[in-house]
């Protein structure tokens, strides 16, 4: 015996009853969630995996170091490999989950700008440190304060309290890490980079199954 769907029989021309209007728009709805999703949870683990490697092993490299002078050589391709695939699975994947949507899902051009200033302002503040003669090599996890609260910022003004939460956690991560030694900074970067992915990538998961 064959069964029709509720959706087959609408089309033919047959009942199509609450309940099954009901189960359409929740599964609808789901799946809407499930594509809409800029950071699936996969993602998320893999880029923890990936800055507990990098970071760590940057931090492997520096932690002997008697007086500190930073990642070596051989310390720079791994970081840069790290920030250049991490933003181009970033970029590609809330690319894809976000074509043909507009509204609240995207960034607006001042969203965007004022994420683009932080990096710039933060650039600034450390040449102008630098000027003056200060060694930023002691405070390696301080880049990240400023693009931490601009994207706190950001998250508070859109209601996201997610995501709100990880700009707060990136400010401590950075405050944290300068009191960790220009070398400890690195191990504290590695585990609590790692551990905020690792958190939201447990909330979506949740929030998808839920």
């Amino acid at each position: 015996m064959n069964h029709t769907s509720g959706t087959a029989a609408a089309d033919n021309g047959g009942t199509f009853g609450p309940e099954q209007a009901a189960a359409l728009l929740d599964q609808t709805t789901q799946r809407a969630r499930r594509k809409l999703q800029p950071s699936p949870p996969w993602l998320l683990v893999t880029r923890a995996v990936m800055v507990l490697a990098a970071l760590g092993a940057i931090w492997l490299s520096v932690r002997g170091q008697h007086p500190y002078k930073g990642p070596t050589g051989a310390d720079i391709p791994v970081l840069i490999g790290f920030v250049v695939v991490n933003f181009a699975a970033t970029v590609a994947v809330r690319a894809h989950a976000v074509a043909g949507v507009s509204g609240r899902t995207r960034f607006s051009q001042g969203e965007i700008a004022v994420l683009v200033a932080s990096f710039a302002v933060t650039v600034v503040t450390l040449a102008v440190l630098a000027a003056a003669g200060v060694n930023l090599a002691t405070y390696p996890t301080s880049v990240m304060v400023i693009p931490g609260l601009a994207w706190g910022a950001v998250a508070a003004t859109r209601r996201n309290w997610a995501e709100l939460g990880i700009g707060i956690a990136i400010v401590v991560i950075g405050i944290v890490g300068a009191f960790a030694g220009p070398a400890g900074a690195w191990a504290v970067a590695a585990v609590g980079f790692a551990a905020v992915l690792l958190g939201n990538a447990v909330a979506v998961a949740r929030h998808q199954h839920a």
